[in-house]
């Protein structure tokens, strides 16, 4: 069983008086120790008990929102500020794909050969990326939190680099929100209990 506000595990019975309907036909009240959140549901195991939880918190559970395997193409380009006027200057545009996307982050892999290794390694670097989805491409300034050089067996080595949303435009988030969307309902739902 989980909450089905937060997904959390840690579920416990909760402290109202029970019926003798409910218990008859194991309907309960249930309390949740990750959100506080109180809900109805049927328990026919009988495992949830009223003192708290102490199952430890699943590491999928703390992600702000899921994050989706892709393999899209995009255009990665450096960025930085002028310092006279404040707009962004950027540099030549290198292909890579996206190959996680979320709604708050992206993993990029790309072949470093425009960019040097300290041009882009810096974490919190900004980055400028367009990433062409099926219902169009969205634009967005990204802000790198980590990078790894990925030995290939052929050919120069690639990049990772994981960064996250700074900015995008509405039309662009709605874009890529409704995109994600059609991923989540597509995707099967795996739940630990």
């Amino acid at each position: 069983m989980q909450c089905p506000r937060c997904k959390s595990v840690r579920i416990q019975l909760g402290y109202k008086d029970r019926s003798i309907l409910a218990l008859l036909a194991g309907g309960d009240e249930f309390l949740c120790n990750n959100c506080g959140l109180e809900f109805k549901r049927f328990d026919l195991s009988g495992e949830v008990q009223r003192v708290p939880a102490r199952k430890p918190e699943s590491v999928a559970n703390r992600r702000r929102a899921p994050r989706f395997k892709t393999h899209l193409p995009t255009t990665i380009s450096l960025t930085q500020k002028d310092k006279v006027t404040g707009k962004l200057i950027l540099s030549k545009a290198s292909r890579g794909h996206c190959v996680t996307l979320s709604r708050l982050g992206v993993a990029i892999s790309f072949i470093g050969s425009r960019f040097d290794e300290e041009e882009f390694a810096q974490t919190g670097r900004l980055l400028f990326v367009t990433i062409t989805l099926p219902n169009g491409a969205v634009d967005a300034a990204v802000t790198t939190v980590r990078h790894e050089r990925v030995a290939a067996k052929k050919g120069p080595p690639s990049w990772l680099v994981r960064a996250s949303i700074t900015h995008m435009s509405e039309g662009d988030s709605a874009r890529l929100f409704s995109y994600l969307d059609k991923r989540e309902s597509e995707a099967p739902l795996f739940t630990q209990e």
